[in-house]
């Protein structure tokens, strides 16, 4: 049994960027699927789609590759875990990788990215980062 499906699905996004593959399948959660509409927003994922087969749900995200072929995401990492949660002020959320980058936060006002985050003034736990 997977207990991190966050985890799960971004280790699965980024095998499937190093195989240079099309479409991955994550399982479904709601966490996920909001992670999935920020990566949407910020271009590092063509898109995605939620698939129902029977009583279980499975998101496929189609990868974004440049014109040389090359994965748009170059890095996808996890920051809070299971066992260590990490919790950031609205004014600890700048920049990352100088702009290049972008750390998904969970806040109050839900899913958001760090410079949606740091307009609104919300600060929360660090989900993921990805450049």
């Amino acid at each position: 049994m997977i207990n991190d499906l966050i985890a799960d699905a971004l280790t699965r996004i980024r095998n499937a960027s190093m195989r240079r593959l099309e479409v991955t399948t994550l399982i479904h959660t709601n966490a996920v699927e909001a992670i999935l509409k920020v990566f949407q927003n910020k271009g590092y994922i063509e898109s995605f789609n939620v698939v129902e087969e029977g009583s279980k749900k499975f998101i496929n995200v189609v990868l974004k590759y440049n014109e040389k072929g090359v994965s748009v995401i170059n890095e996808i990492k996890r920051i809070s875990t299971s066992g260590r949660r990490v919790y950031k002020g609205f004014d600890e959320i700048k920049r990352f990788k100088s702009g290049y980058g972008t750390i998904v936060l969970s806040t109050s006002k839900g899913v958001l990215d760090n410079e949606e985050a740091h307009k609104i003034g919300v600060g929360g736990e660090l989900l993921c980062s990805i450049w």
